[in-house]
């Protein structure tokens, strides 16, 4: 005989456990199944193992969709202040990191421990590790049939996450179950993940790797010395394969394949005016005046890379050549040929498509009962705990609902 339940939640992460938290301690008869061994690894991992748990100024402006719109509902019902409430409530110490972002002082064990305190508040049963084999609909609900027994429920929701990292269990299963319902998807991609960039044209930079400084960054087009497109001023990392740090991983949600980035690597400076103003007082070699600013090897290696010689004296360089150097710094307009995927992307971008869902309670227009949260719908985060304060809106928004 088939299990019984109000609700079924297929996902123990962080949406999942945030929604049958909310469904079972409202009085709810709820399941949580999850194929993995290992509960909510994707928390455990997060923020160098600290979980970067929310972002105190998460709004929907901090968020990628199809329609931007949707998730102002659920953001503005369950904030970064409410999350926070409950971290406090089981006394979990945390410290902002920077530019908002909010971290456990110890480990993100904690933040896996306090869901799991919630779901038992809320006598939530598991399903752990389950594989659902078969899914459909009945005249009473639908029915899951697992490798751990059968299960009936009123209500379903689908919080199984996008194809990230999926060396810890990342599958398309959300996304099979919304194409079984004829559910519209956004073409799911790798979201903030570092950039790649074609070998040859990246060999003069391969020497650079280790190097990290702050510059902005954008997408889109340079018109005069401001770029259109988005735009972030954050860390950069300069790898073997190409480029990485806050500042990629965040332009990397923006950026469409064929499409140049534009990153301003001295942000706090007109360098061409700089240099061509300390021709008269600058009595140094043109890497020698640079690596005022950068780092010496970085200075080194961009000089080459762009064919300027290292010992040249700035008194003796031509405006015109200074110019063309405070361009390629200022605004050093470069292509990615790809990114590092899904096993390095911390998120999907994509996913099924809100125009399906009710922003509400996210429950699909077209299949009653049936709900898709976190990770799994198009809505992506910045980088910096915002998906986190999403996972735990839309599962709020969902349990409440149901």
């Amino acid at each position: 005989m088939a299990k019984q339940f109000d609700v079924a939640v297929i996902g123990a992460g962080a949406a999942g456990m945030m929604c049958a938290a909310a469904a079972g301690q409202r009085g709810k008869r709820v399941v949580l199944i999850d194929h993995a061994s290992k509960l909510a690894e994707k928390i455990r991992i997060s923020g160098g193992g600290r979980c970067n748990f929310t972002n105190i100024n998460a709004g929907p402006a901090n968020f990628l969709s199809e329609n931007p719109h949707f998730a102002k509902s659920a953001l503005s019902r369950y904030t970064p202040q409410d999350f926070l409430a409950l971290v406090r409530k089981y006394r979990i110490a945390y410290h902002e990191k920077h530019r908002g972002q909010l971290f456990c002082d110890d480990s993100a064990e904690q933040i896996i421990e306090m869901l799991k305190a919630e779901c038992a508040a809320g006598d939530v049963h598991w399903r752990m590790p389950a594989k659902v084999e078969t899914f459909q609909k009945t005249d009473a609900g639908f029915l899951l049939q697992t490798d751990s027994g059968d299960i009936e429920a009123a209500n379903v929701v689908i919080a199984t996450g996008g194809l990230s990292i999926p060396k810890i269990g990342a599958t398309d299963f959300g996304y099979r179950i919304a194409k079984q319902f004829d559910l519209a998807i956004v073409e799911p991609r790798p979201a903030l993940v570092p950039l790649t960039f074609d070998e040859t044209q990246w060999q003069p930079f391969v020497p650079l790797a280790g190097i990290s400084l702050e510059v902005d960054v954008t997408t889109g087009s340079l018109k005069g010395r401001k770029a259109t497109g988005a735009r972030f001023r954050e860390d950069l990392l300069f790898t073997h394969r190409g480029l990485s740090g806050p500042a990629i991983l965040q332009i990397s949600s923006f950026w469409q394949p064929g499409e140049p980035i534009i990153i301003n690597l001295l942000p706090e400076m007109d360098v061409a005016q700089t240099l061509i103003e300390g021709k008269g007082t600058i009595k140094k070699q043109l890497g020698n005046a640079l690596a005022q600013w950068l780092p010496a090897r970085l200075a080194e290696g961009l000089l080459t890379a762009h064919g300027f010689a290292l010992d040249a004296r700035l008194a003796d360089m031509p405006d015109a050549q200074l110019r063309k150097l405070g361009q390629a710094l200022n605004g050093w307009t470069i292509t990615p040929n790809g990114s590092e995927g899904y096993r390095k992307a911390e998120v999907t971008r994509g996913g099924v498509d809100t125009k399906e869902l009710s922003q509400q309670t996210m429950m699909a227009n077209k299949v009653p009962g049936l709900y898709f949260i976190g990770e799994t719908v198009d809505v992506t985060g910045w980088l910096g705990g915002y998906n986190f304060q999403w996972a735990w809106a839309s599962g709020m928004a969902a349990g409440l609902a149901i």
